[in-house]
């Protein structure tokens, strides 16, 4: 059990998979733990958007659990993981996908990294990303 993909696919994760991967998610973390595996053995690539920093360090912040924040911290700015800028021009696609497919302003904005970053797959939990047609979505729902 657990995603797959072909040798040098560009993945890119969407904040909930983050979260379900230092938080080893009972239901969702035995579908992500192959995609670290092939990850940390060079086999791909993982992609996201500096805005997943932001995202998944809300809750840790407002909880007081620093631990939990340097874990977040340490996985997306330690340099293996590729977090990727959100630019001006990132931020004019997300507003044509916005427009275009309905997406909210934060799940525009990954997926519009996704595609600048020529990622191969989006992963994410939100079915507003069902919508998108210029990229390969997996809904980790789907797969448990």
């Amino acid at each position: 059990m657990g995603l797959t993909f072909l040798r040098g696919s560009r993945i890119y994760l969407d904040t909930a998979p983050l979260i379900y991967t230092i938080e080893e998610h009972g239901v969702y973390w035995p579908e992500l733990q192959p995609v670290w595996t092939e990850f940390r053995d060079g086999k791909l690539r993982i992609v996201t958007s500096e805005l997943s920093l932001l995202e998944t360090l809300v809750r840790p912040i407002r909880e007081g659990n620093a631990v939990l924040a340097n874990a977040y911290d340490e996985l997306l700015t330690a340099g293996e993981v590729s977090l990727i800028p959100v630019t001006t021009s990132i931020l004019r696609a997300a507003a044509e996908l916005r427009a275009n497919h309905n997406l909210k302003t934060p799940d525009a904005i990954h997926a519009a990294t996704a595609i600048a970053s020529n990622c191969d797959y989006l992963v994410a939990n939100d079915n507003g990303f069902r919508r998108l047609t210029d990229i390969n979505v997996i809904i980790l729902a789907d797969l448990v």
